[in-house]
């Protein structure tokens, strides 16, 4: 089997796990706006949310997660699975079609059309740019707050002034409670 680019830059995104429920609906919608992707079924939102996120758990679109209510961590799987319902849905299926559709794909095969379908915005890294409402790029303020630990705040926030943004520096520095990082 060829070597997909897009499977690959796809995997990318595996680092970024595990995700609470938020923080997987949070991932998804930041790809599924890079990569213009709407429902054309009216009753479908276009991004997810946590709670579409534990709906679709419990009715046998994503798997089950590790860990139950707030410990419940989500893996690279379910960013697959949670993002093919996303381009599904954009495709007309009901969620219906879509879980019986799920039932008889593999790991490969939904990380593939996952791929393909995502691969304009993973081919021009818009994956990594959000978009505002119009065409320009949204800027961000990058702090660094310790090795591998760093916050991003849109500068179109009320909290990206400089001193707010020390402070949520701090504050996280000071929740972890150690001297090495300050």
């Amino acid at each position: 089997m060829a070597h997909d680019p897009y499977v690959a830059l796809l995997r990318a995104h595996a680092r970024h796990a595990p995700w609470n429920a938020r923080g997987l609906a949070a991932h998804v919608t930041a790809l599924v706006d890079a990569a213009g992707i709407r429902p054309t079924n009216a009753s479908a939102r276009a991004i997810p949310s946590a709670r579409a996120v534990r709906f679709y758990v419990a009715t046998g679109l994503i798997d089950h997660p590790e860990g139950r209510g707030t410990a419940a961590t989500y893996h690279y799987r379910h960013l697959l699975q949670l993002l093919s319902v996303k381009i599904r849905q954009r495709e007309g299926l009901t969620l219906d079609a879509i879980r019986r559709e799920f039932r008889d794909q593999s790991g490969d095969l939904l990380e593939k059309r996952v791929a393909q379908a995502l691969a304009p915005a993973l081919g021009s890294a818009a994956d990594q740019t959000v978009m505002s409402g119009g065409d320009e790029p949204v800027a961000w303020h990058r702090v660094i707050v310790a090795d591998g630990i760093e916050i991003s705040v849109r500068s179109d926030s009320p909290a990206a002034t400089d001193a707010t943004l020390v402070a949520m520096r701090e504050a996280v520095r000071a929740a972890l409670g150690r001297e090495d990082v300050r």
